[in-house]
């Protein structure tokens, strides 16, 4: 066993504060991890883990090692990756998790189109709303829009979209168009929250802040939101590329435009412990480019003014409906928070 090899199963031993959990994520016997962690400890001469019964934590020495050897690490595995790559090819399983929705949206289309650049990559699906570890469910790239806060993932932007406030163009006309944010609170909103009243946050004048809405139902999954908005019983609160082909049809109208809030982005997180294949980082890359160029697709045609019931009173006519706004970026850090 070699120096670096010691050095990254302590590592992991630090990071999962487990010898079990360690052994399992770096798939070797529970005697082997608490061997080579005790080799490195002889070969140091310091004590690096507080071991009890019960738990298990680093000494002062334990926490400088896991400090000043990350960037060791890390350097270490990308030389041995770029190594590798020379005169490799994607091939094999790639294992990638999204929330349920996604599918409907840009992610299918990348999928579809990686999967013809790459025959001899198998692309394993997984789509969950859930927290996962990504070591331990075996997941090479998880796709999310939402806050991640295991500090041990790399992080990389992939694409920026819009939030929308959307319903079909009869629900507007027997109910009326909300011209403010706090209009919505006399709709009926199909939401993620579980509570008969929820927060929807929104922005006027570059300042955030939430409005309380009354919701008729809750679902984890934004596309089932949509379903539901297109039969007509409620506002959406969804991802625009989900719902993109239903407002480009007009089956769809949204509203509120000017205040919804901005720099929601799609993320690709992997971990900085897991080797990098050659089919790893031609997806990532296929992502980042891929994503890249369908942010910039059509704008929404404009929106005619809805007509309201003779019953309805009309506040004004339909807003018109400004082009999407998308960018591509990257990053190798945590997204702000």
């Amino acid at each position: 066993m070699d120096g670096l090899d010691l050095i990254k199963t302590f590592r992991e031993v630090a990071f999962r504060r487990s010898f079990s959990r360690a052994a399992i994520s770096l798939g070797m016997s529970k005697a082997t991890v608490s061997r080579y962690v005790a080799e490195l400890e002889t070969r140091s001469g310091v004590r690096l883990l507080n071991r009890s019964t019960r738990s298990l934590s680093l000494t002062d020495a334990g926490q400088v090692l896991l400090d000043r050897s990350t960037q060791l690490v890390t350097m270490a595995e990308n030389t041995l990756n770029d190594l590798q790559a020379h005169g490799s090819h994607p091939r094999g399983r790639l294992r990638m998790s999204a929330p349920h929705g996604l599918i409907a949206g840009w992610l299918s289309d990348v999928i579809a189109g990686f999967i013809k650049l790459y025959p001899d990559v198998y692309v394993s699906l997984v789509f969950t709303n859930d927290n996962l570890d990504l070591i331990e469910e075996g997941i090479d790239i998880h796709l999310t829009g939402g806050r991640i806060d295991d500090m041990n993932l790399i992080v990389r932007r992939l694409v920026q979209f819009d939030m929308v406030v959307c319903a079909t163009p009869a629900y507007w006309a027997q109910r009326g168009m909300p011209q403010t944010p706090e209009d919505l609170g006399r709709h009926d909103v199909l939401s993620f929250s579980a509570k008969p009243t929820t927060h929807l946050p929104f922005e006027t004048d570059g300042k955030p802040y939430d409005v309380p809405v009354h919701s008729r139902m809750e679902a984890n999954d934004a596309v089932a939101l949509i379903e539901l908005a297109l039969r007509g019983v409620g506002v959406a609160y969804v991802p625009e590329p989900l719902a993109q082909s239903h407002l480009e049809r007009g089956a769809l109208v949204p509203v509120l435009r000017e205040h919804m809030p901005r720099e929601h982005w799609l993320y690709a997180a992997y971990s900085q412990r897991r080797h990098n294949s050659a089919a790893m980082r031609a997806m990532l890359d296929f992502l980042e480019q891929s994503m890249g160029a369908l942010a910039e697709g059509p704008a929404l045609p404009p929106q005619q003014p809805v007509h309201m019931a003779p019953t309805t009173c009309a506040l004004s006519k339909a807003p018109d409906v400004a082009r999407a706004t998308a960018s591509a970026g990257r990053t190798d850090k945590q997204p702000p928070r």
